[in-house]
Parts: structure tokens; sequence; C-alpha cells
């Protein structure tokens, strides 16, 4: 257990890359990879994905479009059991004071409660999960005040 940071069930990550700061997100030990909801998901015949960060219900969503560049399609399984391709991009993120790169699949996500979903390969060998707990990373944010 040690050197593993705790954290709760929902968390605050900000994703440096598209400029989303604070993003509320669940942290998912059942799902496999990270996931971000945008909307009009497509690729271009360069292999750059394009996508809208636009939802009403999310405050930090900023409207923009944004293109980057694909870093793989992969068929995951969704919470509801179907199979979807999706895109996905690599990003580098701050989550508890600290940046990482990682992977995220992209995804329409509106009828879920959070924007961003955490999966087992982000937090593998990093962090443990309180299941009893949330936002813990505000804490964190509150004693660098």
């Amino acid at each position: 257990m040690s050197g593993k940071k705790i954290v709760g069930t929902t968390e605050l990550i900000s994703i440096l890359d598209l400029e989303l700061y604070d993003l509320d997100a669940k942290i998912d030990t059942g799902a496999d990879s990270n996931a971000l909801h945008c909307d009009h998901i497509h690729i271009d015949e360069n292999n750059f994905v394009h996508f809208h960060l636009l939802d009403e219900v999310h405050e930090s969503y900023h409207g923009k479009k944004i293109v980057m560049p694909l870093y793989k399609l992969k068929r995951v399984k969704s919470s509801n059991g179907e199979i979807q391709e999706r895109a996905s991009i690599r990003v580098s993120v701050e989550f508890f004071g600290k940046k990482y790169k990682t992977i995220i699949s992209l995804t329409n996500r509106a009828d879920m409660k959070y924007p961003m979903l955490i999966g087992r390969k982000f937090l593998a060998n990093k962090f443990l999960v309180d299941v009893s707990k949330d936002y813990l990373s505000k804490e964190l944010l509150k004693g660098k005040k």
C-alpha cells in the first residue's frame, strides 16, 4: 500500500490539453479505461479526431470544437453491455496535484451523471479507492490555498 494515494468514488480531474479544469469524474474500477463525454465525434482522412465539448449540465465544458490526433480506435463494452468502436486520444491530465499522460476514449455520456469516467488502467499501481469517500481531491486543493 505504500506510496499509493487514496481516492474517493468521485473526484476532480483536469484535462490540460483540452482546457477542462476541475471536471467531476466517477472512479470506476469496473471500467478498463477512461472515458470523456463529448458530442459530434468524427475522424477525418488524416487520422485526426474532431469533437465538441458542449454540455449545458456540466459547467466545465466550454463549447470548444477540438481537433486532436487519433491515438487509437478501439472496441469498448459500454455500461449497457453493447460493444462500441470509440476514438481515443492521448492527453495530459492533472490528478491529485500531479501530472500524468493517459488515454481517454471519447463517447456521448449525456445520460450519465459525470462527464468523465476514470478506469482501472489509470488507477493501477498509483491509487487505492475508498468507496466510503468522495472528492478527497478537494481537500488537497483547499490545502494549497
